[in-house]
């Protein structure tokens, strides 16, 4: 539900943190909501990364390392509308980030800090038998502890974005006999620029999916998660056209579950096969999901 952070370049200008994280979703039933109830979500996401050029190249001197960590209350109220089950939820990421020193910084340094808060005031979900259709909107706060606009960041790049942004989701699962596969769609929307040293910048729209297939054996799940991020349309700085600004990454990896109790815990690792525009390499992220 956070953003993957990119970094400050003449390039790519301020943009910094897609609204999505890509492929933290992986692994679940994306398109079913759990029995009524309040349940607690925590991703823990690790992130070593590099900027790639328009040519898929790694460009030098670009090391990033960056853990996001996501905390989600969820209520899965019981109540019907339209048919559907309906839920609410909130999420507060903070993150670290640390850049190597080919970006002026001194190594080993970084900055600790709070992403946008993530307001999710519904989500709609719909069984027709094994086929299960979720519907849901996110809005990203401009509440982050530092943007580029804020000095405390020094050590790592910005904690988050100071602009709001709108986020329609849509997702599909189809469960039966231990197996999920299931789609998880997102379209991001700043709807607000950011102000810069350089003038008004805004980010282009986005379309970001995470995808799995696996199978329950007992309390183990064992399976594949891939993610995909597409923007839709160039950033622009003052109306303009950013050059190099429009991002794609794809990757993949295995996952595997475990269920202790009423706790479930996924663990999941994806490498990017194809990335423009946007930094890319390895991802490890570990879910508690608790029924409170």
């Amino acid at each position: 539900m956070a953003g993957a952070a990119a970094f400050a370049t003449q390039a790519s200008a301020e943009q910094l943190w897609d609204p999505y994280l890509r492929g933290v979703n992986e692994g679940l039933a994306a398109g079913a909501l759990p029995p009524p109830g309040v349940y607690f979500v925590l991703d823990n996401y690790l992130a070593q990364y590099n900027l790639y050029s328009p040519g898929n190249k790694q460009a030098p001197n670009t090391g990033l390392t960056a853990f996001v960590g996501v905390p989600i209350v969820l209520w899965s109220t019981g109540v019907k509308i339209l048919g559907a089950d309906y839920a609410v939820a909130i999420a507060q990421p903070f993150d670290y980030t640390s850049v190597d020193s080919g970006y002026g910084r001194p190594p080993g340094q970084g900055n600790w800090g709070t992403f946008n808060t993530i307001l999710v005031p519904g989500q709609l979900a719909w069984t027709f038998g094994d086929y299960h259709i979720k519907a849901g909107l996110e809005v990203y706060l401009p509440t982050a502890s530092s943007t580029v606009n804020t000095s405390n960041w020094r050590g790592g790049l910005p904690s988050g974005n100071d602009f709001t942004a709108l986020q329609p989701d849509l997702a599909f699962s189809w469960l039966h006999d231990g197996w999920n596969l299931s789609a998880d769609l997102h379209v991001a929307f700043p709807v607000t620029s950011s102000s810069t040293p350089g003038g008004s910048y805004r980010s282009g729209n986005e379309f970001a999916a995470d995808y799995t297939v696996a199978k329950t054996f007992g309390k183990w799940t064992f399976g594949v998660g891939a993610h995909q991020e597409n923007q839709f349309n160039a950033d622009t700085l003052n109306g303009a056209s950013v050059p190099n600004s429009i991002v794609t990454n794809f990757g993949l990896g295995p996952l595997v579950g475990y269920q202790f109790g009423g706790i479930g815990v996924i663990a999941e690792w994806n490498h990017n096969l194809y990335t423009r525009n946007d930094v890319a390499g390895n991802f490890f992220n570990v879910r508690f999901v608790v029924p409170l």
